[in-house]
């Protein structure tokens, strides 16, 4: 398992609006912003879950609600 000798974490997410757990000792991976999320494994995979309702990828979910051009 990556990074399973860290004990720190930061919530990170994507332009997709996908969400992931990142070292908080580790520069930010290209692409990712912070979420206002840090602490242990567990409190980050709680807030992943209260925050990530809906696991499509925003392109996804905006071309399956956008109104068709019938």
């Amino acid at each position: 398992m990556p990074f399973e000798s860290c004990e720190d974490f930061v919530v990170v997410r994507n332009h997709e609006d996908q969400y992931s757990l990142w070292p908080t000792d580790l520069p930010m991976p290209q692409g990712w912003v912070k979420e206002p999320k840090n602490g242990s494994r567990e409190d980050c995979l709680a807030y992943i879950e209260e925050n990530w309702t809906d696991m499509r990828p925003r392109g996804l979910r905006q071309a399956t609600t956008a109104p068709s051009a019938d």
